[in-house]
């Protein structure tokens, strides 16, 4: 009774129709950005560092999230797309950061009711602010692909090409991928409301979302014979669009409810001397 008591208002947050409308833009969104930001990250790997190992390091990334045909369509038409291109294109880059941008101006707002903040950056600020945390994620991304690729070259050379390096490259690419995930979210937490936040708070839920996201990611793969099937039938050719608008809907629900369990007691972190005073009765 006490878990169902804590978790109480979660669900209830959860059942706002505002909550899914944010949730369903910030979806829609990641599925404009999700090709632009592998075309951009493959072709930094690629043509500006020359590096082969980074490259397979997205491909496991790729198989890690979408398993199985999902995985290899995607990993087929990257490819197609980066060697036609050729060198890395600005027109990428500048669609990634129109599209990304429209991520973080939905959970802008979201986050500014969460905790009671009344108004919202203008668009300019919100933008200013969004591809801050652009290139911030970006470059843990890279950081994550960079170790991944780092290791895996060495146990190439220490063991070779084998069924335990492909184990090891994905495991470290696991660890590596949790905790920069969890920064993210961090960053997200705190630099997107307008106004100031307890960042004690929000690391925990930073922390809770992150490994919640991990988990969703294995529910994910358990459950994706079933779902792929019942998506091909639904939508054929459309499947994997729909697969990622999905996904993203239920990690933007976890981000939200961690923002919602973060901004729960907003009132006993505020100090004392700030807080309404209690009606003296006369």
């Amino acid at each position: 009774m006490r878990l169902v008591r804590w978790f109480r208002p979660t669900f209830r947050y959860w059942m706002e129709t505002e909550v899914h409308v944010y949730a369903f833009s910030v979806a829609a969104n990641v599925l404009l950005s999700f090709f632009p930001f592998l075309i951009v990250i493959m072709s930094l790997c690629r043509y500006v560092f020359h590096w082969n190992a980074a490259v397979d390091a997205i491909y496991t990334g790729l198989q890690d999230y979408f398993p199985d045909t999902a995985g290899e369509f995607i990993k087929r038409n990257l490819v197609a797309t980066v060697e036609s291109r050729g060198p890395l294109q600005f027109g990428s880059i500048g669609l990634l950061l129109f599209t990304a941008n429209g991520v973080f101006e939905p959970l802008e707002v979201a986050l500014n009711r969460v905790w009671g903040i009344s108004t919202n950056r203008s668009f300019v600020k919100n933008q200013v602010i969004s591809l801050g945390l652009i290139f911030a994620c970006g470059s843990l991304a890279l950081l994550s692909t960079s170790l991944t690729a780092v290791n895996s070259g060495y146990m190439v050379k220490a063991l070779g090409a084998s069924k335990l390096t492909a184990f090891f490259t994905v495991l470290v690419f696991k660890a590596a991928a949790v905790p920069l995930v969890m920064v993210v979210l961090f960053l997200i937490y705190w630099l997107l409301p307008n106004g100031p936040v307890p960042k004690g708070r929000i690391i925990a839920a930073a922390i809770g979302v992150g490994l919640l996201l991990e988990v969703l990611k294995y529910i994910n793969l358990i459950m994706w014979p079933w779902f792929q099937a019942k998506l091909s039938k639904e939508y054929g050719p459309f499947q994997y669009s729909v697969a990622v608008i999905f996904w993203s809907f239920f990690a933007s629900m976890l981000i939200l409810a961690g923002a919602e369990w973060s901004a729960r007691h907003r009132l006993t972190e505020i100090p004392k001397d700030i807080q309404p005073a209690t009606p003296v009765p006369f």
